[in-house]
């Protein structure tokens, strides 16, 4: 099966246009409005205008599809009232299914069509909200036959129709304010990360109340992938001045108040800073690129049907063991940590030893076998999780680049919860 990051001139493109030597010559940071606080979705009159107000002027038909699952439909309700209080028609698609399969989008993108809205809403996790950028290019690109050939240099020209405002009930994907959606091709078993600047969201709207209801494990995974994305950010090929501020700052919070949000779901600070951890993190890797964490925790995910929190959380320690001979920022990490280290390889040691005590406190499986996937099992797809990892887009600005042989080594370790040391 082709994708679009199997085309030997993308492959080659992408690295060279995260490089300080591209980035040097120009460079942007792309993302969304933002607006968070327990109060964006208001009832009633209110002394100055909210953000429905506000997206209510890009929208001179006002009519609003809202994009939801059968659980966040809740969410979607209260945000459909807050539209039709700024005169929006409006329509709710809740059918959404987890890790959004492209059947699912196929179905979402002809009710878009058939309510020709010029406000796209998703309201929900990760799933959710890639569901809808992904559906929005065939409601505003008809002519596009097949989403997974579309790259990150194709010009979509999206807004023609529609504009879009995310709003995320979870702490962890940051899709809100990301340039990225991951699908699911089912024939084929695999996630497939769409990456392209058009499909940023144009608002980003965070109510922390609505993250309240993510039981334990849901917000332990989230909070793993927001670790994920903020350390991938820092690490990476493509990082800049930009995504490192943010980076840095989504791990301090993450450190701070994920265990909080873990121990007490209603702890209304921790659910709060979590979010901007989240969506800090996002705009973070979303403007420099994530590394072998996902494309470790695609594979792996797809091959297990893992949370994509849980499967990319679970490879954290182990890339950052992996990228050490190659960069010098672990003694940044121990930095944020407050760990200290007087050399290099003094700083890995502690940022993985304080990782490890992070991930118990959190109940988080520290290697593939804590999952309960057997050694049987694991072997058997080892070898198609080694190639899909390899060729998942989402390795290509590793600062270490790392060969077929030398991810399933990884994984090999990864699966025992061994320290890497190749």
């Amino acid at each position: 099966m082709d994708y679009w990051f199997s085309i030997p001139a993308v492959r080659g493109a992408i690295p060279v246009a995260g490089s300080t030597f591209v980035k040097g010559l120009m460079s942007t940071f792309n993302t969304a409005s933002v607006f968070v606080g327990s109060n964006i979705f208001p009832e009633g009159k209110q002394l100055l205008p909210g953000p429905v107000t506000w997206i209510a002027t890009r929208c001179p038909r006002k009519k609003a599809f809202l994009v939801t699952d059968q659980f966040a439909e809740q969410f979607a309700i209260k945000v459909e009232k807050s539209l039709q209080g700024a005169g929006f028609a409006t329509q709710i698609w809740n059918r959404v299914l987890p890790e959004a399969p492209l059947e699912n989008i196929k179905d979402l993108a002809e009710a878009m069509k058939g309510f020709e809205p010029d406000l796209i809403v998703p309201v929900g996790g990760g799933s959710v909200i890639d569901s809808a950028k992904a559906a929005w290019i065939f409601y505003e690109r008809p002519d596009v036959k097949d989403l997974l050939m579309v790259t990150p240099f194709f010009p979509l020209a999206l807004r023609k129709k529609a504009i879009l405002a995310a709003v995320p009930t979870t702490a962890g994907t940051a899709s809100e304010t990301t340039s990225a959606a991951v699908v699911t091709d089912e024939k084929n078993h695999r996630k497939i990360p769409l990456m392209n600047p058009e499909l940023t969201p144009d608002f980003a709207l965070l109510n922390p109340e609505f993250t309240w209801s993510m039981p334990p494990h849901l917000t332990m995974g989230c909070g793993l992938d927001v670790l994920a994305h903020a350390l991938d950010a820092l690490f990476c090929a493509g990082t800049s001045d930009f995504s490192d501020a943010m980076g840095v700052k989504s791990l301090e919070l993450v450190f701070k108040w994920l265990p909080r949000a873990f121990a007490n779901g209603q702890d209304r600070e921790a659910r709060h800073r979590m979010l901007i951890a989240s969506c800090l993190a996002g705009m973070a890797f979303s403007n420099s690129s994530t590394a072998l964490t996902h494309s470790l925790g695609h594979a792996l995910g797809a091959a297990f049907k893992l949370h994509h929190g849980v499967a990319v959380g679970l490879f954290v320690p182990y890339a950052l063991q992996f990228y050490h001979p190659a960069t010098d920022k672990i003694s940044l990490a121990a930095r944020v940590m407050d760990l200290g280290g007087s050399s290099k390889d003094e700083c890995l040691i502690k940022v993985i030893g304080e990782l490890r005590k992070f991930y118990q406190t959190l109940n988080a499986a520290w290697a593939i076998k804590d999952l309960g996937i057997s050694r049987s099992d694991f072997e058997k797809n080892l070898d198609r999780i080694a190639k899909d990892a390899f060729e998942d887009p989402s390795g290509f600005f590793t600062p270490r680049p790392a060969s077929q042989a030398e991810l399933k080594k990884l994984l090999n370790y990864a699966y025992e919860g061994r320290d890497v040391d190749f």
